[in-house]
């Protein structure tokens, strides 16, 4: 498992960069998926262990990543990660976490103003920090070329019509008002609902419950199929439980309606289920339909690997 690192597939005409900002022991299971029985963990060991949990401390084994489709003549970004020095008083592990995206984007040969579409699969504190930087003292928006594709659910929700999450996030209203704002400010946000064309390869559809706003990234190009899945799952233990829920779905019935939705596609058509945080070499994943449920099928493999 490396860490810090760039891996790059092609699927059809489109290149696709998977950008690690951080990846290694997390939370305990019962702190991110309290709904899994001890038992799966166990029972799974041999593959779940040590890309997707220590054994040892009972710990999950996450990534922060970010991944980059060049589709068209276009740079798409889904998703930005925790951002840079942010005040996260209510989430201590992300308090002045000091990320550095724009960093490996660089590795990936990738400026900022190359960007041109910057998805937010949702509105949580790890997944749009990076979506602005500071400048003489204020948030402004890190892609000054980008469209900010923002889901209208979450963005009523999370902003300050929804009163900022109502306390869902611990620092809602900081991570609004310096990520989500300045964004609608410069006059780059997006706001979309249900379904959403990027290009000929690329679409948006919505697939609530872990927020309301929570969407999914589809790819289609030539013969191949990938889906984008932001926190949909978090642990390929959600795979084969995938009834259960993190402990930050806000919705949780629904979250598991969404989650099986994507996961029968993905098993029928054959789309790679591209999570948010999948640790591991390969951070992605086909899925295969098993007795009455799921399993999993080869890992992404990158060129050269």
């Amino acid at each position: 498992m490396t860490n810090e690192s760039v891996h790059r597939l092609v699927l059809g005409d489109v290149e696709v960069i998977r950008v690690v900002e951080w990846q290694g022991p997390f939370v305990p299971v019962s702190g991110l998926l309290a709904q899994t029985a001890g038992e799966v963990w166990k029972d799974n060991e041999d593959w779940l262990a040590p890309d997707h949990w220590e054994p040892d401390t009972d710990r999950t084994v996450v990534a922060l990543q970010s991944w980059v489709l060049r589709s068209g003549g276009r740079t798409v970004l889904v998703d930005t990660g925790v951002g840079k020095g942010r005040e996260r008083p209510g989430s201590p592990r992300f308090h002045h976490w000091q990320g550095d995206l724009l960093g490996r984007l660089a590795k990936a040969g990738i400026r900022p103003q190359d960007v041109d579409v910057v998805v937010n699969t949702h509105l949580h504190v790890d997944h749009v920090g990076g979506n602005t930087v500071e400048a003489d003292g204020e948030w402004v928006p890190a892609f000054a070329n980008a469209q900010y594709l923002i889901p209208s659910a979450d963005d009523f929700h999370f902003g300050p019509e929804g009163a900022y999450g109502d306390g869902s996030q611990a620092d809602g209203r900081l991570i609004y008002e310096d990520s989500i704002a300045p964004v609608h400010r410069a006059g780059q946000a997006v706001r979309w609902d249900g379904f959403h064309r990027i290009d000929e390869h690329l679409t948006l559809e919505s697939a609530p419950g872990h927020t309301p706003g929570s969407s999914v990234l589809r790819l289609a190009s030539g013969g191949d199929r990938a889906v984008f899945v932001g926190d949909l799952l978090h642990s390929p233990v959600q795979i084969i439980r995938p009834c259960c829920n993190s402990n930050a779905c806000l919705d949780p019935e629904q979250a598991v309606a969404s989650r099986l939705r994507v996961l029968q596609r993905a098993a029928d058509q054959r789309e790679l289920l591209v999570p948010a945080h999948f640790a591991g070499d390969a951070g992605a994943v086909e899925v295969r339909r098993g007795g009455d449920g799921f399993t999993l099928g080869p890992w992404a493999t990158p060129p050269g690997s």
